[in-house]
């Protein structure tokens, strides 16, 4: 069956959406298999899914958090496997979402192993399902027909046959689907017009020509440039081999460097991005795969030649047929780079420019009787600009006329720049609107909508519905997302506070105000955040005892290359956010008590003993001082039992950890790689009842795991790589929903227990340069998921090998031929 790619139009206001696809699906069939291949490659796409995990599925009923995510997912994908119909719980989950199918969600399916035709008419192992399902509910036959109706519904939609299909391409072609549908639905209420916009940049592109072509889209911020990359891509994407879309270049640039800029290219075509260390090695690198590939290439909001040069250096970087559009505002840039091939965007035409206004301010197709003359007027003001037709409509929706006149009035008098037109949108939230709007312009445009919200206060996702019902924020992928000129304007906004007194500046971003803040000491109880990003490290800023002390307001600091002369007397209580990489003090001021921390983050630092306070950190969710050298001991965890995210990484004086760590309930990472000096692990750590990920990779002093690890019931994944252990404790059996144990080159390990055929879960196993282990148990045999063996270095006979291959389906074996 092919898929018919029509799909319901959905606003493109993302606030209703939570997740961007739900994925229903029988575990025993597919969970470590095809799910897992289409969950991963869905997620690399940035398409937010809902997977739910293994302990949700053993109770009788479906839970409330599965029922809420069904509600809050904008598509589902329903893998109708050979045992589907079998369970109850995936029934019941289908009857679910479809009554949500009726509330224009739309729901795919996909037939994996299974007919179309045995789910259509309900026969074969359908039929065999519903024998059972109808002896066991005798008395609730209700049930079993609605179950019935369901499952002939969704048989009836369009959707994918795996039988017509390789594995890798049905799973690559779904996830492509999606995000072109989602693409297209971010930018569909924008698209006013694009037709007349987009005909002479389809003959720059020039479709079937085999040579390589640079285009250049360029034009003033707020013009639709990227909505016109993202409609191009939508509509060609599907004639390359890769299409790359990064978006916020120089957004990317600022925050990490050129190096980075190279990493998400190389990520965009599924490659390991972190082999490279140097602008040099990722120019080869890019040069070198995409040579031999047909690609298109968008960058957009491209604002320096040297981002050209780092990523698209000329035309032999790319094979044939391949095409890389460029959005900046900048012609000269394009020029410089020999882009030949260039087209400006003006503003839209007088009645395209009135009907994307009139969508924002009134919500249909026409203006109100009497608002027609005002309306015009402002669509004339604005100049045909896409993003200030659709910032002032979205002001104007619901307002009476002496409010439109008034907003008139501002524009008559304010030269028609965008910045005053944006300002009267801005102009009209309240007070704590504007403090988000300028939080996000400053410090979190681009991030984790869910975050944010706990970083800001209680009334937090009502202020964050005004600012999208405004159009100055939009939620993409589950982040927020302003647009750059509206992002100028908010720093514009702060700059003009006290353009010579950075110290009385609510936010500061730049190094030299910060520098000169710090050093001199002049710093208010008005600086809210400091945000320095460390793409010049060359810039060194510098602080002393009391730069602080002033800004008892202080919510968010994010600095590094920071030094201090003569200590630190202060540290704001008031911090939610504390990100400061290269701490140089040992030691944390002796009154820090930031009670409403969320995230503490100081890699790098040069913290001795961890001690902060005397206060409770109840809101504390995550501590990461990975490489801090001198780090001796972690605190007592008695004070902050929501955290969620531990990572000492590279800590190598570390030789304990407080056994307290058992009130950490919440815990779901714990990362102690590299922390050479610890030598054991406290047996509270079987109380970890959340924790999924336990990292031990190289702590080459630690010969022995606590037999309470087994109790961690739903770890998934262990890494004790390079420790010095001997054996596995006994409880490992215990571990259902491990899929990945990681024990290469561990020199001393001698033999697997027993226990370990009841690790049911389990996927992937690497005992390679076990040079001490000899065997393998025959109770191995029994783990029918698993996938991967690499017994590469080992002494294993090959015999032994050779009985597990038979016993395990689908096992690769890595390391030894059996040929």
């Amino acid at each position: 069956m092919s898929i018919h790619r029509t799909f319901t139009s959905f606003p493109s206001s993302s606030s209703q959406w939570k997740y961007v696809v739900f994925l229903s699906f029988r575990g025993d069939d597919t969970r470590k298999g095809f799910t897992d291949h289409l969950y991963t490659a869905l997620e690399h796409q940035g398409i937010t899914t809902f997977r739910e995990n293994l302990e949700l599925q053993k109770g009788m009923a479906i839970s409330p958090q599965l029922l809420t995510a069904i509600e809050e997912s904008r598509f589902t994908l329903i893998v109708l496997s050979r045992n589907y119909a079998s369970s109850t719980w995936c029934l019941d989950e289908l009857v679910k979402i479809l009554e949500c199918m009726e509330e224009t969600k739309t729901v795919l399916p996909i037939f994996y192993d299974v007919d179309p035709s045995d789910v259509r008419k309900q026969t074969g192992t359908v039929a065999e399902a519903f024998i059972k399902h109808e002896e066991r509910f005798v008395d609730d036959a209700k049930k079993v027909r609605k179950w019935r109706a369901a499952l002939k519904k969704v048989a009836n939609l369009s959707g994918w046959n795996s039988k017509d299909w390789y594995e890798s391409k049905l799973v690559k072609d779904i996830a492509e689907v999606l995000r072109r549908e989602l693409l297209f639905s971010s930018v569909e209420n924008q698209l006013v017009g694009i037709d007349s916009r987009l005909k002479p940049i389809n003959l720059l592109l020039g479709a079937g020509v085999d040579d390589v072509r640079f285009v250049g889209i360029w034009g003033v911020g707020g013009i639709g440039k990227t909505t016109i990359a993202k409609v191009v891509r939508e509509r060609i994407s599907n004639e390359f081999e890769f299409s790359i879309f990064i978006g916020n270049v120089r957004n990317i640039v600022e925050k990490g460097g050129l190096v980075s800029l190279q990493k998400q290219l190389l990520s965009g075509i599924w490659m390991e991005k972190d082999d490279i260390s140097n602008l040099h090695e990722g120019a080869m690198i890019i040069r070198r795969v995409l040579s031999q590939k047909k690609v298109l290439l968008i960058l957009d909001d491209v604002n320096h030649l040297e981002q050209l040069e780092s990523v698209a250096g000329n035309h032999e970087w790319f094979g044939f047929g391949s095409r890389v559009l460029i959005t900046t505002r900048n012609e000269y840039l394009l020029i410089k780079h020999g882009v030949k091939r260039r087209f400006q965007v003006k503003g839209l035409k007088s009645e395209d420019a009135l009907q994307l206004f009139t969508w924002k301010a009134f919500k249909k197709d026409y203006p109100e009787k009497y608002y027609l003359i005002l309306s015009n007027r402002i669509v004339s003001y604005v100049k045909g600009l896409p993003l200030a037709l659709e910032v002032l409509g979205s002001f104007l929706h619901g307002r009476v006329l002496s409010e439109w006149n008034s907003a008139l009035g501002k524009l008559g008098v304010c030269n028609l720049e965008i910045f005053e037109a944006l300002k009267i949108s801005y102009d009209g939230l309240d007070d704590k609107e504007k403090k988000m709007f300028l939080d996000i312009a400053c410090f979190f445009n681009g991030k984790d909508k869910d975050r944010v919200i706990e970083a800001c206060d209680v009334s937090a996702v009502v202020i964050l519905e005004v600012l999208t019902e405004r159009s100055l924020v939009k939620i993409l992928g589950g982040r927020l997302w302003m647009h750059d000129s509206l992002q100028e304007m908010g720093r514009q906004i702060i700059l003009w506070e006290f353009p010579d007194e950075p110290g009385r500046c609510s936010r500061l971003w730049f190094r030299e105000d910060a520098n000169r803040v710090l050093s001199k000491n002049t710093g208010t109880e008005a600086i809210e955040g400091i945000v320095l990003h460390p793409a010049d490290p060359g810039v060194q800023v510098h602080a002393n005892a009391k730069s602080f002390s002033k800004m008892v307001k202080l919510r968010y600091l994010k600095i590094s290359n920071v030094s201090i002369y003569n200590g630190l007397e202060d540290l704001p209580n008031s911090l939610r956010i504390l990100k400061w990489t290269g701490y140089p003090l040992t030691y944390f001021p002796s009154h820090f008590n930031p009670e409403k921390l969320l995230e503490l983050k100081m890699c790098h630092s040069y913290i001795k003993h961890f001690r902060m306070g005397t206060k409770p950190l109840h809101n504390l969710k995550t501590i990461k001082l990975s490489h801090s050298p001198n780090l001796v001991s972690v605190p007592n965890f008695n004070g902050m039992p929501n955290l969620e995210v531990l990572i000492l990484e590279g800590c190598t004086r570390l030789f304990e950890v407080d056994p307290s760590i058992q009130v950490l309930e919440r815990l779901t990472l714990l990362n102690l790689k590299d922390c050479k000096n610890l030598a054991h692990l406290p047996s509270s750590v079987g109380c970890l009842k959340s924790l999924k990920v336990l990292n031990l990779f190289g702590c080459s002093r630690l010969n022995i795991l606590p037999e309470e690890l087994g109790y961690i019931e739903c770890l998934e994944e262990l890494d004790v790589s390079r420790t010095s252990i001997r054996e596995l404790p006994s409880s490992i059996g215990r571990l259902k929903g491990l899929t990945l144990m990681n024990l290469k080159d561990c020199k001393y390990f001698m033999h697997l227990p027993t226990s370990v055929n009841g690790l049911k879960c389990l996927k992937f196993l690497n005992l390679s340069g076990c040079t001490r282990l000899h065997e393998l148990r025959e109770e191995l045999g029994h783990v029918e998921c698993l996938e991967k063996l690499d017994v590469s270095g080992t002494t294993i006979l090959l015999e032994l090998l050779a009985s597990l291959v038979r016993e395990v389906s689908n096992l690769f074996l890595l390391g030894k031929s059996l040929t």
